[in-house]
């Protein structure tokens, strides 16, 4: 059922690891797939994900809220998927958002 998602569309945010191993965050589920170093540079080539993390990405366009270094997706409920990164990519990433979220 979670095998056919979309990156782009489907998922909070991601994590590389070794050998082409990402593990993929939604909203209810985790997974984690192989994938070819073109296909990671793929994705990262766009502004849609943004490095917060030695190895972790996020979705600007999945983010509602960012505070006091946590990144929520959705409301701020303690149920709800939230992310912790450091508080110096806090201001740069609200930028984006920002940017991301204005008429073009």
């Amino acid at each position: 059922m979670y095998e056919d998602f979309v990156v782009e569309t489907d998922i909070l945010f991601f994590k590389t690891g070794s050998h082409g191993l990402v593990s993929f965050h939604g909203r209810n589920y985790n997974i984690k797939k192989r994938m070819t170093a073109d296909k990671i540079a793929s994705l990262l080539s766009g502004k849609q994900f943004y490095h917060v993390g030695s190895n972790c990405y996020v979705n600007v366009d999945k983010v509602t809220t960012v505070e006091q270094g946590i990144v929520y997706f959705g409301e701020k409920a303690p149920s709800a998927k939230h992310l912790r990164i450091p508080r110096w990519k806090q201001e740069s990433l609200k930028r984006l958002i920002t940017e991301s979220k204005q008429p073009v």
